[in-house]
């Protein structure tokens, strides 16, 4: 049976704590959508992790009037996935979307190729995520791409939400045992999970009485506290904006976009929460590095990009962009 969307697309943005799916038409159009949880291929495998997005595939194609059992439903998948960091991981993640046949075509990379595209109107730049963790890829319209395994620290990275975090207990710690310089950390923190001392928040998650993804929770902590000038908050959102900044230059040298004027994706909670005290010191050093680089907020969602990458690879022209990026636009300020 022939494509039910002739030169539609089937995009996947997913993430670690969620997953978008779109049904996009040749000419742009959106058809359906779908939002579901994180993807997790390295923890349940990757034949589960891609079963677990049928329900939204078959959510987005009723949306357009279709059924999943109506295969192929479009000509190409673009599945932009977290977790797909290594090139094994590509290919068995690449088989399981070919085994579903939901489309006629499959292209399956990592999901910082899709935050990428959503914020240029052609495939050239670089984009750096810094979510819960931090990673970053860059791509050049003939195919060439920089990109990192984003393992944690097993592979050189540091930064993101979960670090920020830890990097904010680690020092209140040390402040309140004299290990370590003064910090306001040592009271925003307990004031924060409104327990009476720092003491009472270790305890407490040590002994499971605050449950341990609230830990997360320091991250913005720790923002508030650099915002009012405390040095030691500073000292570890300046060493987060150069680790951005070291992601970045390295991919722009890596496609010699390290002196040409090209735009640097900026996106994941981290970066998007607009903390000022973060984002004016990415931007003074990615200048010095970088100086015709322009940064960019991204300023609609992922799966955007990675519709984008299948209208990409479809040959759909700039109309079809045009249509598509309208469709998710944030609306206009009042």
């Amino acid at each position: 049976m022939g494509a039910l969307v002739p030169g539609g697309v089937l995009a996947f943005d997913a993430g670690n704590s969620k997953t978008d799916v779109a049904l996009v038409a040749a000419d742009g159009t959106v058809l359906g959508t779908a939002r579901g949880g994180g993807f997790e291929p390295q923890r349940i495998g990757a034949a589960a992790a891609v079963d677990g997005l049928e329900p939204l595939v078959r959510a987005a194609a009723a949306a357009a009037g279709l059924r999943v059992g109506d295969v192929p439903l479009v000509q190409q998948i673009s599945a932009c996935l977290a977790n797909a960091d290594l090139p094994i991981e590509v290919e068995q993640l690449t088989a399981e979307f070919e085994d579903r046949g939901w489309a006629e075509s499959v292209y399956v990379t990592n999901d910082t190729f899709a935050l990428l595209r959503s914020g240029v109107d052609e495939p050239r730049g670089v984009a750096v995520v810094c979510g819960a963790g931090i990673n970053c890829s860059g791509m050049l319209p003939d195919g060439r791409t920089a990109r990192f395994p984003a393992l944690g620290k097993l592979t050189g990275d540091w930064g993101g939400g979960a670090q920020l975090a830890e990097e904010a207990f680690w020092s209140a710690s040390r402040a309140d045992d004299g290990r370590g310089p003064a910090t306001a950390l040592l009271t925003a923190l307990p004031m924060h999970y409104g327990l009476p001392s720092l003491t009472a928040v270790i305890e407490a998650f040590h002994f499971g009485e605050l449950p341990a993804e609230r830990q997360l929770e320091a991250a913005p902590v720790l923002f508030q506290v650099a915002a009012a000038g405390d040095i030691v908050a500073l000292g570890i959102i300046q060493q987060q904006a150069e680790e951005i900044v070291a992601m970045a230059s390295s991919a722009l040298r890596r496609l010699d976009l390290l002196g040409e004027r090209v735009t640097v994706v900026l996106g994941g909670g981290v970066l998007t929460a607009g903390h000022s005290v973060l984002l004016d010191r990415v931007t003074k050093l990615l200048a010095d590095v970088a100086p015709k680089a322009i940064p960019r907020v991204v300023d609609v969602p992922p799966v955007v990009g990675a519709a984008l990458l299948g209208l990409d690879h479809t040959a759909a022209g700039a109309s079809a962009q045009a249509r598509l990026r309208a469709a998710f636009a944030p609306p206009p300020a009042a």
